[in-house]
């Protein structure tokens, strides 16, 4: 194939036969697959050479791969400061020049916000195009695994060869993978409709971060495009519904690590009974933020709460889609900034839950609705890379590619060189 011998750093939730996976946890600390994952089998197919396998949150639980039970990574840029998450290891590969191509997942921003963070192009195809089979599940309605790469074209490549239908995934789409790479070739955008989207702006969002993304769309009008602006209220509501969604998917999907098929075993003894062997694996194998999202789904499952919580969710999900639907009848794609602020500081959020959620309330719309969306990076702000998010509708990521490549290629021009070419030199 035409990446024959390319080296790519695969983001460590998905199995590769016989390769240790931990998902970033203590509870898989040494576990083995017997199988490689669909993705995988799609890489060793296309002559890929897999580097090894990169730091991640733990269950691709988090927002800059400081929830990884093996340690933080560090943003190349600025090695103080966060590499992105829950997708950090294979952002910072990419930034610090370890490997060309990489492989993230995406659950609600895993691969856009540290693409943003680190200057690094990331792509979520719509929910289905690629494979889940062989990846390790976070929330199961919006995994989705993806191509990073340090320019729109390689990202093209990349999804060419990991995406198609694969039966052994029931959400897998059996349908054509849509013309990426001729798409990202293209570089040209004229007469294309481009809403910017109203609510993704405004308090919490840097000055540096919103005057990037505002050149970044002025940039598209010169090329041709027709820029509106759009409004999507539901939006706004996201970030909330996300987080009873989510949460309520991980407290069964992480059911299955019970201490009795594969991974950690503490108390075995003979002394402690089946249960009590269960909780003690549990207690000393999963994380902080892993144990939160378990009890928050939990009890938004439980009986008596469920219409309340996970229901009412549902409901925000669907209105969310109603307004991408509504969106996309007037334009072709959206754009908005990736993240509301520039990599931060290693700890700055490590213990306020909250304010690491809010890193994520631009990307996550595109999960609960399954919508293809990319983040390029588009400038600077103090020395830190700015992205921007594109967004299209299913099974159009074509479109995406189209306007990514065709704007990377303006601002490449306008700079003399690729943004991260500037990055500081580890």
């Amino acid at each position: 194939g035409t990446l024959a011998g390319v080296p790519l750093a695969l983001k460590d939730v998905f199995t590769t036969a016989g390769i240790p996976t931990t998902a970033g946890s203590k509870i898989l600390e040494g576990w083995r697959p017997p199988y490689d994952a669909a993705l995988v089998e799609r890489l060793r197919a296309a002559d890929i050479v897999i580097l090894g396998k990169t730091n991640c949150d733990e269950f691709a639980m988090g927002s800059s791969t400081e929830n990884s039970a093996y340690g933080p990574t560090h943003n190349p840029w600025d090695e103080t400061r966060i590499p992105g998450g829950s997708g950090g290891g294979s952002s910072a590969a990419l930034a610090a020049h370890f490997a060309p191509l990489a492989i993230g997942t995406d659950t609600g921003g895993s691969i856009r916000q540290p693409a943003a963070v680190t200057g690094t192009v990331g792509v979520k195809p719509t929910y289905g195009g690629v494979s889940r089979y062989g990846l390790i599940a976070c929330a199961s309605s919006l995994d989705q695994g993806g191509p990073c790469a340090r320019n729109v074209l390689d990202a093209a490549l990349l999804h060419e060869v990991i995406a198609g239908h694969d039966p052994r995934d029931a959400t897998s789409i059996d349908q054509a993978v849509p013309a990426v790479v001729e798409a990202a070739r293209r570089r040209e955008i004229g007469g294309m409709r481009i809403g910017v989207v109203r609510e993704f702006a405004g308090e919490g969002y840097e000055p540096g971060v919103l005057a990037s993304v505002r050149a970044a769309i002025d940039v598209l009008t010169e090329l041709g495009a027709d820029v509106v602006e759009v409004s999507c209220p539901s939006f706004t509501y996201a970030l909330p519904a996300y987080y009873l969604i989510l949460p309520s998917e991980v407290s069964s999907n992480l059911a299955r690590f019970d201490a009795m098929r594969f991974g950690l075993r503490v108390g075995d003894d003979g002394t402690h009974s089946a249960e009590e062997v269960m909780a003690m694996t549990r207690g000393a194998g999963f994380g902080p933020e892993v144990k939160r999202r378990i009890i928050l789904g939990t009890y938004a499952l439980s009986s008596g709460y469920f219409d309340a919580y996970y229901g009412q969710a549902q409901k925000v999900r669907t209105l969310i889609a109603r307004d991408f639907a509504a969106a996309f009848d007037q334009v072709d794609v959206l754009v908005s900034p990736t993240t509301p602020t520039t990599a931060f500081p290693l700890g700055e959020r490590a213990d306020d839950p909250l304010a690491m959620y809010l890193a994520d309330l631009c990307t996550i719309p595109a999960n609960l609705a399954g919508n293809a969306a990319m983040s390029l990076p588009v400038g600077l702000s103090d020395g830190l890379p700015v992205g921007l998010q594109v967004m299209a509708p299913v099974l159009a990521d074509d479109r995406i590619y189209r306007v990514a490549g065709a704007l990377e290629q303006a601002l490449d021009d306008r700079r003399g060189h690729a943004l991260l070419e500037k990055a500081p030199t580890l």
